[in-house]
């Protein structure tokens, strides 16, 4: 795991101008695979395809999969898992010690690129990620290692999968759930634009609608996840 250090960033939504502050955490240098999934539902048979309740997965639960137990050529062991559900990839980290990012802390940590923290205020930074946005699935996903690497030695934040956050659908549904505390109705229809706090920031804005789009039990053939873990500072030694 790489270490993000904390800071402050300001989302696209929240109290307008306001920045929030992300806590030191650490992140997995890139998103979970089908080979470390695999190991996964062998050691727990009620997330395999066959047997996990369709409450927690829908119908494409790991469907590019050739079997409970069988990879296939449309799932390389080394590309990321895809077709997980929230539920499936929050059983899958709680077993490694781990837990989905935050928004916060996937918006914060992908704003860097291989020499900045902070990119985007780059034009061709943005431009490159709705690049990404706007092509077609490749039938089979390549290796997690093929994706850019920033600054801190993660991997694939963008140009691979889109990611499961924690809380991925606390925006745009109501202000009561959202950090600004306020049933902001400009959120809705098309009056959402309205309270972006960064307009030139369209990629931003399409993650926030694509997360809010998804239910607990949604699978998607290119929605994947990483894991994160809170950074344990560990107390000044006594004199």
């Amino acid at each position: 795991m790489a270490r993000v250090e904390g800071g402050s960033y300001l989302p696209m939504f929240g109290e307008r101008g306001k920045p929030r502050t992300v806590a030191p955490f650490l992140l997995d240098r890139r998103p979970a695979t089908n080979a470390e999934f695999l190991e996964f539902v062998r050691e727990n048979p009620k997330w395999r395809r066959s047997q996990a309740s369709r409450l927690f997965v829908s119908e494409g639960y790991l469907s590019h999969w050739a079997g409970d137990l069988a990879l296939g050529p449309g799932a390389p062991g080394d590309a990321p898992v895809v077709q997980v559900s929230w539920f499936a990839a929050r059983a899958y980290l709680k077993a490694c010690g781990k837990r989905l990012p935050t928004e916060d802390e996937w918006e914060f940590a992908a704003r860097a690129d291989a020499t900045r923290v902070d990119a985007t205020m780059d034009p061709a930074f943005l431009n490159r990620i709705l690049g990404w946005y706007g092509k077609p699935n490749p039938p089979v996903l390549p290796a997690v290692t093929t994706a850019e690497t920033d600054l801190r030695g993660i991997t694939g934040m963008h140009g691979l999968v889109w990611e499961w956050v924690s809380d991925f659908n606390n925006q745009m549904v109501t202000g009561a759930a959202r950090n600004d505390s306020s049933l902001d109705r400009s959120l809705f229809c098309a009056g959402g634009a309205l309270s972006a706090t960064d307009a030139v920031n369209y990629a931003a804005f399409m993650r926030l609608a694509f997360r809010s789009s998804l239910g607990g039990n949604f699978t998607v053939a290119n929605l994947g996840f990483r894991g994160a873990r809170d950074l344990t500072v560990p107390s000044p030694a006594r004199p």
